[in-house]
């Protein structure tokens, strides 16, 4: 099997791994029925949610795994955590085993840190079998990260019951086996290629586009309540498992290119074969009549000879630097203790602690919100699974930008780019204040389009700030911020929660007033990184000006 045909494939594995690794993704379809089985207060909540973050305080484990380990080892390492952290919260679902809080808490974080081994995996694959369009295949194949809980809710609609408590546990035995199945099957798929000098991918990238893009519309349109009523809950699932499947078609159609091409190699060697006999004599008689010209062509035609080898050689320079097109070098390589004492770092840090981070919690707390504005289980999962579909969407937007700029001898700035996503996130958090259901789902799909693109710049800025060479480290570095961010602002989301719920039955909290004034904070909070993604863009530019022709948003 030739080099590009594997190329494809572990890109096709790598979206199948994204499309199942989102499992923390799940936490709020059944944070409900968690709370109400262990009868924990909303406090406790949190604490769990910060747990499932927790685990990324880790996560750079996984990025000295890979330097040391083969990288289908450290995919079945992070499956094999998710089985033992989700597998056994399902069996004391189940009510096989018995688990005190504490035991659950542990088993959340075992369970967080498994999704930082299957995502350095992905991201390492990405960037080493495509050299020249890795911030094209790492944003393609991140994309589906933000499908998960959409794939995981489909499946659960399909195979279990509309009993709360049989969801809860359908999406923890999902959560444990899936990530392991399909780890099995892509592990032969998770190393390097030997990919020899870059080649023109654009036909293969165009045609991933055009199936992610129809994934991503039939996501959203299978979303809307109106229109996922008319089709069953298998019929979601079969549709979701076809789009999936689809990318397979790239790594199809290239293997039959390589054999049709064998096939046409073949036939000429045959032909060649049955002509040459007859050519001997001619070709006799063009030697002698060469010796006779040769001595007086000889001496002019080795000058000639020597002023085209130089005239290619330029040219050849030439082409080189010019196929670096629109993308941008990076600044320089970093490692993790210089990093650490820049200002871009930190300035990078809280612009995705006030940003995407931020827009994790009020994911991980939308079964806790929908709940406080009247919303069943059902009408739950149907908002987590809009914010999933949206979510896809804002993380294949960055990877459409990037492959058109690159296309124009184009660069566009990371940091720019950050700030016109997280204007409107600052501005999603404010709406939430209003009570209506309709600017409920507006925020939720504008939150969920903007973190997803976010987390997708994230991996390119890290690149092009701190290098390649030591990206598996510093990226999950810069991250470790979610966890932290996920404990402080949904600690404080509980304790507003549980403010406005006391006097009430059991503590619950009903209305728009319960999260009123955590929407505010939150608002303001991000309109903060706003301001410090600008100051990182300004701090960055030249970094852009220095490659080319640049396309920068003026803030002026």
């Amino acid at each position: 099997m030739s080099s590009r045909t594997l190329q494809w494939l572990s890109l096709v594995g790598i979206i199948w791994l994204q499309s199942i690794n989102g499992t923390n993704s799940n936490f709020p379809a059944y944070s409900s029925q968690l709370k109400n089985l262990l009868s924990i207060s909303q406090v406790q909540l949190n604490n769990l949610a910060f747990a499932s973050d927790a685990g990324k305080l880790l996560g750079w484990l996984s990025g000295i795994a890979v330097v040391y380990l083969p990288l289908w080892l450290v995919l079945i390492i992070g499956s094999s955590l998710g089985l033992l952290g989700y597998g056994l919260q399902y069996l004391f679902l189940s009510n096989q085993i018995s688990l005190s809080y504490v035991h659950i808490f542990v088993l959340t974080v075992v369970a967080g840190n498994s999704i930082c081994w299957i995502n350095t995996v992905c991201y390492v694959v990405a960037i080493r079998n495509f050299p020249s369009d890795h911030q094209v295949a790492v944003g393609l194949t991140t994309s589906y990260l933000g499908l998960s809980a959409k794939i995981y809710t489909d499946t659960v609609n399909a195979a279990f019951s509309y009993s709360p408590v049989e969801r809860a546990k359908g999406y923890l035995l999902l959560s444990s086996i899936l990530p392991v199945i399909v780890s099995v099957i892509t592990a032969p798929l998770a190393r390097e290629v030997e990919v020899g000098r870059p080649r023109n991918m654009g036909v293969g990238f165009i045609a991933l586009f055009v199936i992610t893009m129809a994934t991503g519309v039939y996501s959203v349109i299978s979303s809307l309540e109106s229109i996922s009523g008319k089709l069953s809950p298998l019929g979601h699932a079969i549709g979701t498992g076809v789009f999936l499947f689809a990318p397979l078609a790239i790594p199809v159609a290239e293997k039959i290119i390589e054999v049709v091409r064998k096939c046409n190699v073949n036939i000429e060697n045959k032909v060649y074969h049955f002509t040459i006999e007859d050519n001997i004599e001619g070709a006799e008689r063009m030697e002698i009549e060469l010796k006779d010209t040769r001595g007086e062509l000889g001496a002019g035609e080795v000058r000639q000879e020597r002023e085209g080898a130089e005239t290619m050689e330029i040219s050849g320079v030439k082409d080189q630097s010019g196929d670096q097109g629109g993308e941008v070098r990076v600044k320089e390589e970093i490692e993790v203790k210089v990093m650490l004492k820049r200002l871009e770092f930190w300035l990078y840090f809280f612009v995705y602690f006030f940003g995407a981070t931020l827009g994790l919690v009020f994911l991980n707390n939308l079964g806790q919100i929908a709940e406080s504005r009247g919303y069943s289980g059902r009408g739950t999962s149907s908002l987590v699974s809009l914010s999933s579909s949206f979510g896809f969407f804002g993380r294949l937007m960055p990877s459409l930008v990037d492959y058109y700029f690159a296309r124009t001898k184009c660069t566009i700035s990371r940091p720019a780019s950050i700030v016109a996503l997280m204007a409107p996130t600052a501005g999603a958090f404010f709406l939430l204040v209003d009570k209506t259901n309709l600017s409920l789902h507006i925020s939720t799909a504008i939150i969920g389009v903007c973190c997803g693109a976010i987390t997708t710049v994230a991996v390119s800025t890290t690149t092009e700030l701190f290098g390649t060479k030591n990206f598996s480290v510093n990226h999950n570095v810069v991250v470790a911020n979610i966890p932290i961010g996920s404990f402080l602002f949904g600690y404080l989301a509980a304790i507003l929660y549980s403010k406005e719920g006391n006097g009430r039955d059991n503590g619950k909290c009903m209305g728009v007033e319960c999260y009123r004034n955590t929407f505010i904070i939150w608002g303001s909070l991000c309109s903060l990184g706003t301001f410090l993604a600008f100051i990182l863009y300004a701090r960055t530019r030249k970094l852009y000006f220095q490659n080319g022709q640049v396309l920068n948003v003026n803030f002026a």
